[in-house]
């Protein structure tokens, strides 16, 4: 019964994934190293080492400081305990500088998680994040997109949508499943 319990709940997961979504489940996650920033403070995010300690919740957010952006920011961070309990961690990515990721890590994240600037669209590009379209002043800046990367470099799950808060919840419920799965030795 637990078995079935738990492949319902990833299914639903699953299915919430557009079909144009790029990075499909099961898919390989592409590695990358960036210039982050976690409570204002410079370091360099390499998603292997991140790996090493659990899933990891990669998030691609528009524009930092933005209103749906910041609402997102504050939600991962409210729930950065959660997270931290399924053996998760975080990681928001955007197009804005270092310089902005150092203030936005402060005063959205709350000092809770890290963001990276990806400026050049390395990592966007990576995970076909870019919005298809500029926004209305003509900045260039990725979709609202989530990814919960598995310890073995795999997609676990593909999350889109324009809504913030859902990136949250979506993400948080997969990373308790799979967690409880693999507590298990179920999957």
């Amino acid at each position: 019964m637990r078995k079935l319990a738990i492949f319902t709940a990833l299914s639903v997961a699953l299915a919430a994934v557009p079909a144009s979504a790029a990075l499909k489940t099961g898919a390989s996650a592409p590695d990358f190293s960036a210039q982050a920033a976690i409570g204002g403070k410079d370091f360099v995010f390499s998603l292997a080492e991140a790996l090493k300690k659990g899933p990891v919740v990669l998030y691609f957010y528009p524009k930092s400081f933005t209103r749906g952006c910041t609402i997102e920011a504050h939600e991962f961070a409210e729930n950065y305990d959660n997270f931290a309990a399924a053996g998760a961690s975080l990681i928001g990515v955007s197009a804005d500088t270092i310089e902005t990721q150092r203030d936005f890590s402060t005063k959205e994240c709350r000092d809770k998680f890290p963001v990276a600037a990806d400026a050049n669209f390395t990592v966007i590009n990576a995970y076909d994040a870019k919005r298809d379209r500029p926004t209305q002043n003509g900045d260039t800046v990725s979709d609202r997109i989530s990814y919960v990367v598995t310890p073995d470099g795999k997609i676990g799950l593909t999350f889109v949508s324009s809504d913030p808060i859902k990136h949250v919840s979506e993400t948080l419920q997969f990373v308790r499943q799979w967690q409880e799965s693999h507590k298990a030795g179920k999957i």
